[in-house]
């Protein structure tokens, strides 16, 4: 295997774990784990906190890192050129 698929395998990898751990930490209706953390520090009245627009950013970044990798992936491996 190529030296370049095994660095964008493991960046799937982790973007996708990324994406799955902070898109949980986003709040709902107030009772996400951001806005647990976020309630000693600001005031949930003021709009959106520092800390979930942070996590937005975060998250936006996960996702274009887990696509560019997904997209350079299939351009490498077209389908059914993986051999067993």
């Amino acid at each position: 295997m190529n030296p370049l698929v095994i660095i964008f395998l493991i960046l799937l990898v982790i973007s996708g774990l990324g994406l799955i751990i902070f898109i949980l930490m986003h709040s709902g209706k107030g009772t996400g784990i951001s806005d647990m953390i976020a309630s000693s520090m600001y005031s949930t009245q003021t709009g959106t906190s520092i800390i979930e627009k942070n996590l937005d950013r975060i998250t936006i970044g996960c996702a274009i890192v887990f696509l560019l990798s997904l997209v350079v992936l299939m351009i490498v491996y077209p389908h059914g050129t993986i051999s067993q």
